[in-house]
């Protein structure tokens, strides 16, 4: 996360970062930034936002297509990413009632982040399978 330690001339801490990726950032933003960091960069929100780019879709085709996601976390990640505009809600006044979820021009940006994230997750199962093994020996050892 990004460090609060630039000084400005008064020898004081409290700017924005001096160096790295929140250099120029206010440090007042810092307390939303860092929320809207920990709302798309849990687990659920990153995978119902890389399954709803494939078009609109049902609660349940969602479900399926995230696994081991309980209903309620479901609903509850749909809420949030569609509080923040990230994806939209259509309901359809239809028997029996339809509703479909789908992506926003604002998740668009965000959908190939998650996808590359879930990709290298993917690509390095096996290895990080293996360090937490041996790190887990380690601790058993010590």
């Amino acid at each position: 996360m990004c460090a609060m330690h630039a000084t400005s001339d008064t020898g004081d801490t409290g700017g924005a970062a001096a160096l790295g990726p929140c250099a120029g950032i206010p440090a007042e933003h810092m307390d939303f930034i860092r929320q809207v960091l920990d709302r798309v960069g849990d687990k659920w929100s990153l995978l119902v936002i890389a399954v709803v780019e494939a078009g609109p879709l049902r609660y349940t085709d969602l479900q399926r297509q995230v696994p081991g996601i309980s209903q309620r976390m479901l609903s509850l990640t749909l809420r949030q990413l569609q509080q923040d505009g990230l994806i939209s809600r259509a309901a359809f006044a239809e028997v029996p009632p339809r509703v479909e979820y789908a992506i926003t021009p604002l998740g668009r940006g965000l959908r190939e982040i998650a996808a590359s994230l879930i990709g290298w997750a993917a690509d390095h199962h096996d290895e990080i399978v293996a360090h937490r093994a041996r790190a887990a020996g380690e601790a058993r050892a010590a």
